[in-house]
């Protein structure tokens, strides 16, 4: 009635992985866990570092580029009032 073949990989299935789980809560296993952690936070804390910066100079050119358009805008309102103060002064020359 039981496959004997499907009863073996099953014992084995037990037995390989109750030896996993003693080396994988062995003291070695837990200081590589630990190990392996404080490597990740430092790596984290030194990317946070990183992000911090990239975030700094971004708004640094975001408003130095805001300065830019702005100068360019004000630049272009006054060449347009420029140009009407242009057209205005023949009409009132004819006019007298």
């Amino acid at each position: 009635m039981f496959d004997t073949k499907k009863l073996a990989l099953f014992l084995g299935g037990v037995v390989f992985g109750s030896a996993g789980f003693k080396v994988l809560s062995s003291k070695d296993a837990k200081k590589v866990y630990t190990q392996t952690t404080a490597a990740v936070l430092r790596m984290k804390d030194c990317t946070m570092q990183t992000v911090n910066r990239v975030q700094e100079e971004a708004g640094d050119i975001l408003a130095d580029a805001k300065a830019i358009n702005e100068s360019r805008a004000a630049e272009a309102a006054q060449e347009v009032i420029e140009d009407t103060a242009e057209e205005e002064q023949p009409a009132e020359q004819t006019a007298q």
